[in-house]
């Protein structure tokens, strides 16, 4: 399976929950400080929120989550066939989670990361969160 991710930066985490639980019927899949993400299975969404990442409401990333590292390695080959200039990251962590990913961007400067989850992480990036949003940490999700 294979889902859109969508992550946004909200400007309060508890309200933002609060909402989507009640927009989608259902509860965070992961919080952590400044985080949450969802696992919707109707429409098959991955969710995530970013407390403080930026202006609230607004955009941050846009992905595609898949099973395995061979799907990102598909993904990633027929897109640079295409054309595309694919920024690898490989057992990156980012989003309390470590990946093998990559990164294209779109004709406006949209960024679209492609992954898989290797393993939950207890760090939001490389460095140990708190609650915090420092540059090394944000600069997963930012990249």
């Amino acid at each position: 399976m294979s889902r859109i991710q969508l992550a946004l930066n909200v400007s309060d985490l508890e309200a933002a929950i609060a909402f989507y639980s009640k927009q989608f019927g259902v509860e965070p899949a992961k919080r952590r400080p400044g985080y949450a993400n969802f696992a919707i299975a109707e429409p098959p969404l991955k969710l995530v929120l970013l407390e403080g990442a930026g202006e609230g409401g607004t955009l941050n990333h846009l992905g595609v989550e898949v099973n395995s590292t061979e799907e990102v390695d598909a993904q990633q080959a027929r897109l640079t066939a295409e054309g595309f200039f694919a920024d690898e990251e490989r057992g990156t962590t980012c989003c309390y989670a470590t990946q093998d990913k990559f990164w294209v961007t779109g004709p406006d400067g949209e960024r679209w990361e492609h992954y898989t989850v290797l393993a939950d992480s207890p760090t939001f990036g490389g460095q140990p969160s708190a609650g915090s949003t420092s540059e090394d940490e944000t600069a997963c999700c930012a990249s």
